[in-house]
Parts: structure tokens; C-alpha cells; sequence
């Protein structure tokens, strides 16, 4: 498989020939594949280090994903996909682990883009992954990526109703070099988390913090991650690195805020 530098090349090399909305796009049936393999020791413990996960044996409930992005980048820079990866923004996130995973499996993944949906700014993509182990499906989440572009109907834009705040639990502070410490531990190196100037180049003031390490470390607080079930997480404005957050829970529901500005919702519940 390319490296994940040369997928992201391929991407940025593809993306202006690629034309989001186009009323005839239609998702390839394509699949990217990973046979079953070792985890690699070094990269898992500086994933558990960076997110916050303590359990030692215990394979966190997001870590899936992250074995799995090299193959949703080498399905998304694909000619035939139909929208420009550069540009494109994770907007949520469900996972359902169906039984405790370790450190010790080897995880078969598989890949696949399942639906392609207008979205009032854009055009929206569903990508599916899914984790075996013998056959046996025992991992699977759904994330919605968005390609930002006009859209026919000038609709007014939708307010969402203000989020419940959820009773504050802890203030992290967070560094500037977080996305790359993060990258270099889950390998994505996407340069809007990396530094000012590689984010500047996307309209962002400062690199922002990775989506998916937000919602980990968010589940990291939880009682007992190992025993995590479903989460379903909506990254709903980007942490600008350096900055102190809010993590904020009740109950099966979790919050991640900066001041009066909510970064991510979402709910996680556990297996009895």
C-alpha cells in the first residue's frame, strides 16, 4: 500500500479535477482491504499515551479507525471518487464494538464509501470500516465526511438549538504541538494539524487538534473504556491548538468545550 504521504499527494494531485455536487456522481463499489495482522507494539503505546487510555491490555474502542485511515485515504484518492479529498471535513462519527478487542488481535479491515447525500453546504459521504477477526465481524463504525461547495437552493442556514451544558469535570490545556504528536502516533498527518503556516493554507488561524483525538480522549474519561459499547460523536467546531477545553459528562452523554463554544457532543454507552 502507498504511504500515507504519497496517498495524500495523490489527493491534493486529483482534487481539482474533481467536481462535488455533480448531480450524476455516483459512489464507486470499490473496497480497500487489510488481511488480518500484529498490532504494532510502538505505535499502540503512543496512541494510548497521547489519548489518555491506561488499560494495558485493552485495545481503545477508537483505535479501529485509526488502523484503518490508510485505507479510507487510499479509497478516498481513488480517481473514481467523487469528491476532492483535499477539503473534505469529518463532521461525525458512530462506532459499535460488538465484544472487548486486545491488544493481541489481529484486526482483518475493510473499507468502503456506503452513501453519498447533499448536505445544505455541500455534499456528504457515509465511509464504513469494519474490523473481523476469523470472519467474525466484531468492530464496525460510520463516519460522515463533508465536501464543502455551493449548493442549488439558497436555504437559510440551519441553527442547531443550543446544547444543554453538561457539568464541567476537568480543564486540559492543550499544546501546540498536540497534532503533530497525534499525527506521528495514528499517522495522520493531515497539515491542517500540524502547524500555523500548513493551516493557514486551509483557512484555519492555527493548526486545529484532530477530530478523532478529541473523541478519544473524551471516552478515555470514561468509568471503563474497555467496556465502551456505541459512541456516536458530532465534531461540531474545530480546537485551535494551543487552547484549553472543558470536559464536560453526565450520564452516557459527553461535551468538549472552549468557553461558550461547544467542539464536540456525544453519547457513549457500555456493555453490562
Amino acid at each position: 500500500m502507498p504511504s500515507l504521504i504519497l496517498l495524500l499527494a495523490r489527493g491534493a494531485a486529483t482534487s481539482p479535477f474533481k467536481r462535488p455536487g455533480r448531480p450524476d456522481a455516483v459512489l464507486p463499489a470499490d473496497r480497500a482491504s487489510s488481511p488480518a495482522a500484529p498490532l504494532a507494539a510502538g505505535p499502540l503505546a503512543a496512541y494510548r499515551r497521547i489519548c489518555g487510555f491506561a488499560a494495558p491490555d485493552a485495545l481503545p474502542v477508537t483505535y479501529p479507525h485509526v488502523l484503518a485511515f490508510p485505507l479510507a485515504m487510499r479509497l478516498m484518492t481513488r480517481r473514481r471518487f467523487p469528491l476532492p479529498v483535499t477539503g473534505l471535513v469529518h463532521t461525525w462519527i458512530e462506532i459499535t464494538a460488538h465484544r472487548e478487542l486486545h491488544a493481541s488481535d489481529a484486526l482483518e479491515l475493510t473499507v468502503y464509501a456506503d452513501r453519498l447525500a447533499p448536505h445544505r453546504r455541500g455534499t456528504e459521504v457515509t465511509v464504513v470500516t469494519e474490523a473481523r477477526l476469523a470472519g467474525e465481524l466484531v468492530w464496525e463504525s460510520r463516519s460522515g465526511y463533508l465536501s464543502r461547495h455551493a449548493t442549488r437552493t439558497a436555504a437559510e442556514p440551519v441553527r442547531p438549538a443550543p446544547e444543554p451544558d453538561l457539568p464541567a469535570v476537568a480543564e486540559w490545556r492543550l499544546p501546540a504541538d498536540l497534532g503533530r504528536r497525534y499525527g506521528a502516533a495514528s499517522g495522520d498527518r493531515n497539515p491542517i494539524h500540524l502547524y500555523p503556516l500548513t493551516a493557514r493554507l486551509f483557512g484555519f488561524p492555527r493548526a486545529i487538534a484532530h477530530g478523532m483525538w478529541t473523541v478519544a480522549r473524551c471516552l478515555a474519561e470514561a468509568p471503563r473504556p474497555d467496556l465502551i459499547h456505541t459512541v456516536r460523536a458530532d465534531f461540531r467546531a474545530p480546537v485551535l491548538l494551543p487552547g484549553t477545553v472543558t470536559y464536560a459528562c453526565e450520564g452516557a452523554a459527553f461535551q468538549l468545550r472552549g468557553g461558550e463554544r461547544v467542539h464536540l457532543t456525544g453519547t457513549a454507552t457500555q456493555r453490562s
